[in-house]
């Protein structure tokens, strides 16, 4: 008989992030007061599940996202680096309304593959280096439920690598939004059912709701710019 076993992916909360910085893997980083609402969300919704492993990216962001399910569960979050966020040639740029890096000549040379892509880590690589973490957490809760906390590209480009499609995509079409759960389920080592889900779908505001990144804290106005290049539809 085989045994049913679901790895959730889910995706950190809102982050306080007021200058729309693309912050990728930078330090310092943590979530708004609405991105801890949300978390605390996901913990009042799945806390009650059969979840016995609970895995988190180190990056700040993540780790607070998994505190609220932790304490729910009971459980210790294991830090995995596999399931940190990409990296990309413009952390640390400033993505607003007017004045983006993505305007400047500068950055077009980096632009100019985006199948690869060439602005950031390869999609083959996080597709491996989080698949690798998925089996990995599958193990260690054989037969019951486990949680890895990371980010929306690497989530997205997961689910992109299961379902065999191709890793081109138009950011703003991602289906990942802020707390988001996208649910491997294996029956043994095979994976047979791919779910999305929502907890926090309510408290995400309708304008960021398309986002690639969270800028919590902002001041009212225009939304920043995609924080990724955006390739042909």
């Amino acid at each position: 008989m085989s045994e049913r076993t679901t790895v959730h992916l889910l995706r950190h909360g809102e982050v306080h992030n007021p200058g729309g910085v693309l912050y990728g893997r930078l330090p310092g980083y943590r979530l708004s007061e609405l991105g801890r609402q949300m978390a605390q969300r996901v913990a009042d919704t799945v806390g009650d599940r059969d979840i016995t492993h609970l895995v988190s990216s180190p990056l700040e962001r993540a780790q607070e996202t998994a505190r609220p399910l932790a304490d729910a569960l009971g459980l210790e979050v294991v830090s995995d680096p596999r399931a940190i966020e990409s990296t990309n040639v413009f952390e640390g740029r400033r993505f607003t309304f007017r004045g983006s890096v993505l305007g400047r000549p500068s950055a077009w040379p980096a632009l100019w593959n985006p199948f690869r892509p060439s602005w950031g880590e390869p999609y083959k690589v996080v597709a491996a280096r989080m698949m690798a973490a998925v089996h990995d957490a599958r193990d260690a809760a054989r037969g019951h439920e486990a949680v890895v906390v990371s980010h929306q590209l690497p989530i997205w480009v997961t689910r992109l690598h299961v379902e065999d499609r191709s890793f081109l995509h138009n950011p703003r079409h991602r289906q990942c939004t802020l707390c988001s759960l996208t649910s491997l389920v294996f029956d043994d080592d095979r994976l047979v059912t791919l779910r999305y889900s929502e907890p926090a779908a309510d408290l995400i505001p309708v304008k960021d709701r398309d986002q690639t990144f969270s800028s919590g804290g902002r001041t009212p106005g225009p939304a920043p710019d995609t924080a990724e290049p955006t390739p042909p539809a």
